[in-house]
């Protein structure tokens, strides 16, 4: 009896997490053949079913979409998040739910549920340049990258063909093209401000229109998924009933479980990862239950963790045995260690006199991005690194509610229409340092047993010249363009609301000073793979999630080989 019931928890894989990455992992195990399970530490969301608030119009909510006050009192991180409101709490997790020690102030953004910040995130999906990816050794700030642009070219593509990605064929190469479908397109005053902007710098800035995943035009791969066209709600946040745009629930989840060889579970915490010394290598993993609290372990020839960058160090933190008591497969004493983000601190808004005879119709998920110009091909500030920027354009209007009667009737069927008003925001590269770490708590607890995460990252020196030249430069290209009431502003904004934090888990060439190797496995236990944001060894200024996408997939297919070779 004990037998079998091992044998009814044994796979051939365990994925933890069943976000963008985990999604991704997931499949690609499945379609290959294995026998997957999917841990999800939050509750199942099934896609269409469990979007109660997808369909629902702002006055059919108790607070007309906003938050309550004492709502708001009770979450004061979490309430800062842009995509946090009535119609989407249930997918957040609150500020008591999953406490944590903050040496410094960091707002850490959570989805704790089947397909995780896959349903919230904010789309956006460039690739890295081989400048990207030669960054750390040209400036010395970080580990060298174990991969090029070459590597990871190949995988980009097979991941954006599946998931669906809008973007134009710029032809740039600090970002390179990929396998896109139609561009949503700019307004008449971005497109101005597009030519306006290459008329002046050449081709050292570009303004183009932002690549995103969602179904401009879907092809036959996406209407296999079940997917339909975006509808450009843009309400994006609360699920899509149409699979508009990628998540794990909408895509590679029920893909995975089409194959008959995924077993998801969620409410299940992973507590460790379980090490043989015997066999050298990991077994298993310790699951907690969210609902009764009663611990069970789960066994697998590989595992992948993708449980979000930070609980991914976390888990492997917690995971310590005789042969790793500092952490699974940290050797080199860098887990949790090197943990970065991206800096949105800073904004610049104005105001455009012209195109006074035009406006715009209806909506758009998704707006022009400026890539990186800073320090590409050499070192010109006295910053490292760099910053892109996005960039929108919208006219002013409203209904004249003036008069009674019949006046105020006519006034109220007419829109009136002011100036057009102009905004940008910063996404800096911020630098990975050792003093920018995770560690656990020698006392507190979680409500599941576990060590609190103390948190200790945020910003330097190097983050505030980087702001400053941002608020400079933007600065003088709107002022070029003819913008008036140009201002500016820094936020001061917490490390973590970004919602972008990477690092901990780092790749890199040489064991001494690195965790994983060139395909996400661990240097020192080689049957373990991390793709999800905790394997950055930088950061980049692109928004991450297509990068971890792309990882999982080519590293399950390494893996697998490995596999049938026997070397894991």
């Amino acid at each position: 009896m004990i037998v079998d019931n091992k044998k009814k928890r044994t796979f051939d894989a365990i994925v933890i997490g069943s976000g963008i990455s985990g999604g991704w992992a997931a499949k690609e195990l499945c379609e290959k053949g294995l026998k997957t399970l999917v841990l999800e530490r939050g509750r199942d969301v099934k896609h269409v079913v469990d979007y109660p608030t997808t369909m629902k119009q702002p006055w059919e909510f108790e607070h007309r979409n906003q938050l309550g006050y004492e709502f708001k009192k009770e979450n004061p991180i979490i309430s800062k998040c842009y995509a946090f409101y009535e119609g989407t709490t249930q997918f957040f997790v609150k500020d008591q739910e999953h406490p944590y020690v903050q040496e410094k102030p960091f707002d850490w953004i959570r989805g704790y549920q089947v397909g995780g910040k896959s349903l919230l995130w904010a789309r956006q999906t460039q690739r890295w340049s081989k400048y990207d990816f030669e960054g750390p050794a040209r400036d010395g700030f970080a580990v060298e990258w174990p991969i090029s642009y070459d590597d990871m070219a190949p995988w980009y593509s097979y991941v954006e063909k599946f998931a669906g990605i809008s973007g134009n064929k710029d032809g740039i190469d600090t970002l390179p093209d990929g396998e896109f479908l139609p561009p949503h397109e700019m307004n008449c005053v971005e497109d101005y401000f597009s030519k306006k902007v290459g008329e002046k710098y050449g081709n050292s800035r570009h303004v183009i229109i932002g690549r995103a995943a969602h179904l401009t035009k879907p092809n036959q791969i996406h209407f296999d998924q079940g997917r339909a066209q975006c509808q450009n709600r843009t309400i994006c946040e609360r699920g899509c009933p149409y699979g508009g745009y990628f998540s794990s629930n909408a895509s590679t989840i029920p893909w995975a479980m089409r194959t008959g060889n995924m077993t998801l579970r969620p409410d299940s915490v992973v507590h460790s990862i379980i090490y043989d010394e015997k066999l050298g290598k990991a077994s298993g993993v310790r699951v907690v239950d969210a609902n009764t609290k009663e611990m069970t372990e789960y066994y697998a020839k590989i595992i992948f963790v993708n449980a979000a960058a930070i609980n991914t160090n976390l888990i492997l933190l917690n995971s310590i045995s005789s042969r790793f008591p500092n952490g699974l497969g940290n050797d080199s004493g860098v887990l949790g260690k090197y943990v970065a983000f991206h800096n949105y601190r800073a904004r610049v808004s104005g105001e455009y006199e012209g195109f006074m005879d035009k406006t715009t119709e209806g909506k758009r998920p998704n707006s022009p991005y400026i890539p990186r110009f800073r320090n590409v091909l050499k070192q010109e500030t006295d910053f490292l690194r760099g910053y892109a920027a996005g960039f929108s354009a919208n006219r002013r209007s409203w209904n004249n509610n003036q008069g009674i009667g019949e006046t105020l009737k006519d006034n109220l069927s007419k829109r009136e229409y002011g100036g057009w008003s102009v905004g940008s925001h910063m996404m800096g590269e911020t630098i990975p340092k050792e003093s920018n770490f995770v560690a656990l708590d020698n006392n507190l607890k979680d409500p599941y047993g576990m060590p609190q995460l103390r948190i200790s990252v945020g910003y330097d020196d190097n983050d505030e010249k980087m702001v400053k030249d941002y608020l400079e430069q933007m600065t003088e290209m709107f002022t070029m363009a003819g913008f008036t009431n140009i201002r500016t502003n820094d936020s001061k904004q917490a490390a973590g609301l970004d919602i972008h934090e990477m690092g901990g888990v780092r790749m890199g060439k040489d064991p001494k000073t690195s965790m994983l190797n060139g395909f996400n496995q661990m240097h020192a236990c080689k049957n373990v793979f991390v793709t999800d944001g905790a394997c950055m060894t930088s950061t980049s200024t692109q928004n991450p999630s297509l990068t971890y996408m792309a990882f999982a997939a080519r590293a399950v297919d390494y893996a697998v080989k490995e596999m049938k070779k026997k070397n894991i």
